[in-house]
């Protein structure tokens, strides 16, 4: 990933917030580099992710796939079909158009990023400014393993450019480490 941003989408209430959503659903906005990944590597990534047979109780945790232009319909709904052919049942993820996408609240940003204290105070000296902080790939990429997200061996490959310190580098193995356990 090259980033990733919390936030807002899917309704028609202008600026959003987490207290007063409207009809928008808590989304997450991928930015990648397709000659690192597919968007077919990242629907699979997507339908690994969650239960497609699991309906929502409310729209603001409603599973839905967003797309920008033809080809990624027809890609999602294909795979929606394979999903629904293996769980043998309905698929309630929703297939919609990409609307506006409104960033949430900083505190909802690298969620798990903003759990390590140690951590996260070395980027937020790197990032002084929320909205390059946000906008980090570095960042993303440590939020993503915190979360779990890729193995120790590709943390380590990478560890160097994540611009931690070697106390920070230290934490942050550590803890991945723990994770795949």
């Amino acid at each position: 990933m090259v980033r990733t941003r919390v936030g807002y989408s899917g309704g028609t209430k202008e600026n959003p917030t987490y207290h007063d959503l409207g009809d928008h659903m808590e989304t997450v906005q991928i930015d990648y580099d397709p000659t690192q990944i597919t968007y077919q590597e990242l629907l699979d990534i997507f339908w690994e992710s969650h239960n497609p047979a699991q309906q929502a109780w409310s729209r603001q945790y409603m599973t839905a796939v967003f797309y920008l232009n033809d080809e990624q319909e027809v890609l999602i709904t294909e795979t929606r079909d394979r999903e629904s052919a293996e769980i043998q049942g309905k698929v309630y993820t929703q297939i919609l158009p990409a609307s506006e996408f409104y960033l949430a609240e900083d505190y909802h940003q690298k969620y798990w990023l903003q759990n390590e204290p140690a951590i996260v105070t070395e980027y937020r000296e790197i990032y002084p400014d929320t909205a390059n902080f946000v906008a980090s790939t570095a960042a993303a990429r440590v939020n993503g393993y915190l979360r779990g997200y890729g193995t120790v061996t590709q943390l380590e490959a990478e560890l160097n450019g994540l611009g931690l310190s070697s106390e920070g580098s230290a934490r942050l193995l550590e803890i991945v480490r723990a994770l795949h356990r």
